[in-house]
């Protein structure tokens, strides 16, 4: 959990990681005044393993600052902390690693920017895209969206069947992502995820730590996959 951790410790630790939340600085998805601390505090005691701090408009120093303040709680809290999109307040912060986009950087010049310790995450959203991933640059992907979501406007839902071809051929972990609930995550375990992303079904919560322990317990009956 501390800051000098290699890339194999970290990588240990998401090779255990079932949910992982993306939330933004103020603490939601980016629709409401949600307070981040009390967020992230319900959502690891209710079982969230990965924290990724998103935000597309704030400048990189005021992200890092609050990226700070995060990855502190998170290393109090025993969850690793991502920083999307940004590999330099990644760095600057102390975050566990970074992910991009395929829109953004190359991950062959993020890993040279981050160097050998930080985890890498990459989003999918094709069985080619998914072909793609280099084992040795990158850590986990993405794979989704399997709904559609507002969080995402214009990505068109991959459906299932992503789902199932990442659970056949991804050379890495996995976490399927994309408009999933406790309504609807038994359908993504069926299609063979062991992992699941999330944002507005725990950062729009009344109660962040029941909403995380109810997706968490249908994965924790599903044995975790490398």
């Amino acid at each position: 959990m501390a800051a000098n951790e290699t890339r194999a410790e970290r990588r240990a630790r998401l090779d255990a990681a079932r949910l992982y939340l993306v939330c933004s600085p103020g603490g939601g998805s980016g629709s409401g005044p949600v307070d981040l601390p009390d967020l992230l505090r319900g959502a690891i005691a209710g079982g969230v393993d990965v924290v990724q701090l998103r935000d597309k408009r704030l400048p990189d120093d005021e992200l890092a600052a609050v990226a700070n303040a995060v990855r502190a709680l998170c290393e109090r809290l025993g969850a690793l902390l991502i920083i999307n999109d940004r590999p330099s307040v990644a760095l600057e912060a102390g975050a566990d690693g970074v992910h991009v986009g395929q829109d953004d950087m190359a991950v062959a010049d993020v890993r040279e920017l981050v160097g050998p310790d930080l985890l890498i995450g990459l989003s999918t959203h094709a069985p080619e895209e998914i072909d793609a991933t280099d084992a040795e640059l990158v850590d986990y992907i993405g794979v989704g969206p399997v709904h559609e979501t507002p969080t995402k406007p214009g990505r068109p839902a991959v459906g299932l069947e992503l789902v199932r071809y990442a659970a056949a051929h991804s050379p890495v972990p996995f976490f399927a992502i994309g408009g999933l609930d406790s309504q609807n995550i038994a359908e993504v375990i069926e299609a063979g995820a062991s992992r699941v992303c999330v944002l507005r079904a725990i950062s729009e919560a009344e109660d962040p730590e029941r909403a995380a322990r109810a997706l968490r317990h249908p994965l924790d009956a599903r044995p975790a996959e490398s």
